[in-house]
């Protein structure tokens, strides 16, 4: 019998969409509501380009005017400012010595799909983490940081209280946090104190994490060092995100000297923190690396610091 190939289970124009689909679906910050994702986005991150200008207009500023039978009033402009989102180039590929356990599934193209959307997941996610620590090593960021560790005693730990003094970075817009994301290490030590509630999903299926009312998510991908954590605390939609369409998102091949088959998948999108300018100072190639987006000379904040939806939370455990 002829062994099945990688060609013959995938089909690209099924393929492509099921893997976006599941990759968001897969993600806890996409289920959270932190990435946001929307037609528009998509439509910026197919239009063409290395960087997606998206401007908006400020806040209206000024006194009111005590109205006069005798005297007009002084109109002001609005102003407009721009956002730069960059646009993420990424690509893999795996051999048939990788994917060949999944190839006699009862769905073999289901099966390697979630194996790609589930990569792609951890992928973005990582990639996330980078672009938030260039994101807040830049000095226009300085009003959305907490950072505590350097205290002594009670006030420099993990607490309600000093997570609603992060939460306060925010001001009056603090309500429009609604996540906070950790390591498992600080995720364990609030399961420990019996300070994390779980909530059932809207199907009640899941029992979803919180800690003072707002979702936790956990990621060992966070930053650690010499005993001090970071956290970040989110409010829906602070991350958009928006899928591009690679000329070739899928391809198969083979190598038949080896007899390898080859899954190769490629993807173009957005991944932006509202708020904060990719400025591209130093990017080398097309499009950046990882690296790159940990270099604070990339990012610029454009909004208001409350308007950001992101404050960075930098504490002890003990």
């Amino acid at each position: 019998m002829p062994k099945t190939q990688i060609a013959d289970v995938i089909v690209p124009q099924v393929f492509n969409p099921y893997v976006i689909a599941r990759t968001a679906e897969l993600s806890a910050l996409s289920q959270s509501g932190i990435i946001s994702n929307n037609p528009e986005l998509d439509a910026l991150a197919r239009g063409g380009g290395k960087y997606i200008n998206m401007p908006y207009w400020n806040d209206l500023t000024g006194d009111d005017e005590v109205l006069s039978d005798s005297g007009a009033l002084t109109p002001q402009k609005i102003t407009a400012g721009q956002d730069v989102a960059v646009l993420f180039l990424r690509g893999k590929a795996w051999s048939a010595n990788d994917l060949a356990s999944v190839l006699a599934g009862s769905d073999p193209m289901a099966a390697i799909g979630d194996l790609v959307a589930a990569y792609w997941a951890r992928m973005r996610q990582k990639l996330l983490f980078s672009m938030l620590k260039g994101v807040f090593a830049s000095a226009t960021m300085s009003g959305n940081i907490h950072d505590i560790s350097a205290l002594t005693g009670t006030a420099a730990v993990l607490s309600g209280e000093t997570f609603l003094d992060a939460q306060g970075k925010l001001g009056d817009a603090a309500e429009k946090l609604t996540a906070i994301s950790m390591h498992s290490a600080a995720y364990i030590k609030l399961q420990k104190d019996n300070l994390i509630a779980f909530i059932p999903d809207s199907e009640g299926k899941v029992n979803i994490p919180t800690y003072m009312g707002r979702r936790v998510i956990v990621d060992d991908g966070h930053p650690v060092s010499s005993g001090v954590y970071t956290s970040y605390l989110f409010g829906a939609g602070a991350i958009g995100l928006g899928n591009g369409q690679h000329p070739v998102p899928t391809e198969t091949d083979r190598d038949s000297l080896a007899g390898d088959d080859i899954l190769i998948n490629r993807q173009a999108f957005i991944l932006h923190p509202r708020g904060v300018k990719f400025t591209g100072t130093s990017v080398a190639g097309a499009a950046p690396t990882n690296a790159e987006c940990e270099n604070a000379a990339n990012w610029t904040r454009v909004y208001e610091n409350k308007n950001l939806r992101i404050v960075k939370f930098v504490y002890k455990l003990a």
